[in-house]
């Protein structure tokens, strides 16, 4: 069965499906007809290394697709949606095995204009060691982003999301497989869009993966970003950390779900997760429902937790008296705060343009 023929077939999930209970489906999808799957445009998108310089051989970027993806431990729905919507808009990127190239690579992808999507095929080779961010941007009233793929034994990557949209709505959905040894990253910056609705799920099914999930969200005026995180650990020997942080101002309100499965035969497993929220106004509202299924007993150890709060007042008297005013106080607490994941996203030259695009968007706040 083809993926339009599946959404079609599906019914509208409700409240009671953990993936749609803060944002429902009808809100998300490009229409509001939830029987249509829409003719919808293709973004632009281009390959160069962070410095602007062409993209060296062992990486490119193909049009086209390579068949009909693997849903499962995915929202059929969602990428089923996705997929189908995006059936003349299909990217691959190939890493070669062993690739490195030194910098970070940018794979910019502009949805400008009118409603678009793209589907992004992920077939990262053994060994490769690289950094790896995608940048969306644009003023298009809606946009979706698919991800799928591998990355392959032994691979260290960074990968990193930035969602800067102007306006509108982004639904993003990642199935991310994560092979034997490999060490994974996985950054999501998110500020942009109105509405932003994002379903990453990252499945271990070999042993010695390693993948550590962050989150660096900045929500103001009457955002409303939801970020449902599920990591499945299906193989003995994995590893898994999901830190997410969220700054909540204006009458926005941000929603984090995390769910991390260990299955039965996962021996030596070790996943934890923890959501820390800062509210910046009393209207702002954050939510963050973490959770655990373990069906293995022989596991190093699982944990979660969360926190909400506001800015400390004793840190902006603090920085007032070291000559700071208000926003300029208020801001860097806001950036050290959303810092703590950023900085672990990837290596020093990458950290630097993730805060560069930081401060662009918390100084865009006051203008």
């Amino acid at each position: 069965m083809d993926s339009a023929s599946r959404y079609l077939r599906m019914e509208t999930p409700d409240k009671a499906d953990h993936l749609w209970r803060y944002t429902p489906w009808k809100k998300v999808h490009p229409t509001g007809d939830l029987s249509e799957i829409p003719t919808l445009g293709q973004p632009e998108i281009s390959l160069s290394l962070i410095d602007g310089s062409k993209a060296p051989n062992g990486i490119e970027l193909k049009r086209g697709g390579s068949g009909e993806p693997d849903f499962s431990m995915s929202s059929a729905l969602t990428n089923s949606f996705l997929h189908a919507s995006a059936k003349d808009s299909q990217w691959t990127l190939v890493v070669d095995r062993g690739f490195s190239p030194g910098k970070p690579v940018i794979l910019d992808v502009k949805a400008s204009g009118f409603p678009s999507v793209a589907h992004i095929s992920l077939e990262i080779g053994k060994m490769a060691e690289f950094e790896l961010i995608t940048r969306v941007t644009g003023n298009s009233e809606w946009f979706g982003l698919l991800r799928t793929g591998q990355i392959q034994d032994g691979a260290v990557v960074n990968d990193v999301v930035i969602g800067l949209l102007e306006r509108g709505t982004m639904l993003r959905s990642d199935r991310i497989e994560i092979c034997r040894d490999a060490q994974v990253r996985a950054g999501t910056v998110s500020s942009g869009s109105d509405r932003t609705k994002s379903d990453l799920r990252y499945i271990m099914g070999e042993t010695g993966g390693n993948i550590r999930v962050l989150g660096s969200i900045l929500s103001t005026e009457s955002m409303h970003l939801d970020h449902h995180i599920e990591i499945h650990h299906e193989a003995p020997e994995t590893f898994s950390r999901l830190s997410w942080h969220s700054a909540c101002g204006g009458s926005s309100r941000t929603i984090g779900t995390g769910m991390l499965t260990i299955r039965k035969g996962s021996k030596g497993a070790d996943a934890a997760q923890i959501f820390h929220n800062l509210l910046l106004s009393e209207s702002a509202e954050a939510d963050s429902i973490p959770e655990l299924e373990v069906m293995e007993n022989d596991v190093v150890g699982c944990g979660h937790g969360t926190a909400n709060g506001p800015i400390d007042e004793e840190q902006m008297f603090y920085l007032k008296t070291r000559g700071f005013d208000e926003e300029g106080a208020k801001n860097s607490l806001i950036a050290a705060f959303l810092n703590s994941t950023l900085s672990e996203m990837g290596g020093g030259e990458l950290h630097e343009w993730l805060v560069s695009e930081l401060t662009l968007q918390l100084e865009a706040l006051n203008s």
